[in-house]
């Protein structure tokens, strides 16, 4: 387990690009909450959360990912569990039971369920590689997620439901599933979103999809205005940025929840477009090494396992940095190791720690 033979395949370069994706995550939540003292101790708890999730790393990568195959059925049956519990029980914050509150610190199961669901996946597929793509193999991979994704669609909580079933249909498309299937699916899931626009959504949430779809100029609270605050916070920042703790909308808290879902805003604002492009070059370069692996694995499990870690910081990378651009309606997904929240960096270190886990077990090229 520790030869040093084995640990010269460590992925240093990505280690080396979460931390400073770390770095300056924390250092960007320092200057978000600086016109609230209440939130001073933010910034110390997402101190203490990366330091647990670079131990997170160093242990999931000792261990063999092949492990996890032999886990999947105990590991899912206890998010599910862990679900159900918050389902019944949690408070609610923002509209939706997402947490559960322990006393000292908040959990979120969504965040881990989106790891044990891509874990549940790339065992599901990687064991059925050489199968017919039938529809009875599509559906069976859809159960996995969606019986996760219906338990997390009822919080009420939409967008981590797109993600994982993004992640399921990246993973089956990449697994090969035919493109009339695909095709067939694409026209299912928008007729299905449009019935859960009328019928199961939430008001709050439709509410974000109409302000979106026609945003209110007088608006002076509410999705649209802060989506208005972001954008002029971006466009004020010019090429170069007013400098670190210098952005008016950010520093005279005219946007809300800037040190989470529009911590990209601040960025822009301080540090301008160069800022905003080499933060994205820094996620697209963590998302590079994981797909590095996925190509170097030694099998089907731990490609799939790499791939959908990939897809997972991307989607909500992508997605984050649309809504700050009103390029999308608000969905509440955070930065990947930039905004602040404990259970989603924990989950994010995880995905990275078997990243390493896979490319440290990587069968040499013969070339």
């Amino acid at each position: 387990m520790f030869q040093s033979e084995r640990w010269r395949h460590f992925d240093f370069w990505l280690l080396g690009a979460v931390f400073l994706a770390l770095v300056f995550g924390v250092a960007m939540i320092r200057s978000a909450i600086g016109c609230n003292l209440s939130l001073a101790a933010l910034v110390q708890r997402q101190m203490i959360f990366a330091g647990l999730g670079f131990l997170v790393i160093m242990l999931v990568a000792l261990i063999d990912y092949r492990f996890w195959g032999g886990a999947i059925v105990p590991m899912y049956a206890v998010i599910v569990g862990f679900l159900l519990i918050l389902y019944l029980t949690a408070g609610q914050r923002f509209g939706a039971a997402r947490w559960i509150e322990t006393g000292l610190v908040s959990i979120q199961p969504t965040e881990l369920a989106k790891i044990v669901v891509i874990l549940s996946l790339a065992y599901f597929f990687g064991k059925n590689m050489n199968a017919p793509r039938t529809w009875g193999w599509l559906v069976k991979s859809l159960l996995i997620a969606g019986a996760i994704a219906f338990l997390i669609f009822i919080q009420p909580n939409l967008s981590n439901v797109i993600v994982i079933l993004v992640i399921w249909a990246v993973m089956a498309w990449v697994s090969g599933l035919p493109l009339k299937q695909l095709a067939i699916i694409a026209v299912v899931g928008l007729a299905l979103a449009v019935i859960a626009f009328f019928f199961f959504m939430q008001e709050y949430q439709q509410d974000r999809v109409l302000t979106f779809l026609f945003p209110d100029p007088e608006a002076r609270h509410g999705a649209t205005y802060n989506v208005d605050q972001a954008l002029i916070a971006i466009g004020s920042g010019g090429l170069s940025g007013k400098g670190y703790g210098l952005g008016t909308q950010t520093q005279l808290c005219f946007m809300k929840v800037r040190h989470t879902d529009f911590i990209f805003s601040v960025i822009g604002e301080e540090f301008g477009f160069i800022g905003a492009v080499l933060n994205i070059l820094l996620l697209g370069f963590i998302i590079y090494r994981c797909l590095r692996a996925a190509r170097l694995a030694r099998d089907s499990f731990g490609s799939m396992i790499a791939f959908g870690v990939a897809i997972l910081i991307f989607f909500q990378g992508a997605v984050n940095i649309a809504v700050n651009m009103r390029l999308m309606p608000v969905t509440g997904l955070p930065l990947p190791f930039i905004s602040y929240g404990g259970s989603g960096l924990l989950s994010m270190m995880l995905g990275v720690g078997l990243v390493e886990s896979v490319i440290l077990r990587h069968k040499p090229l013969d070339f």
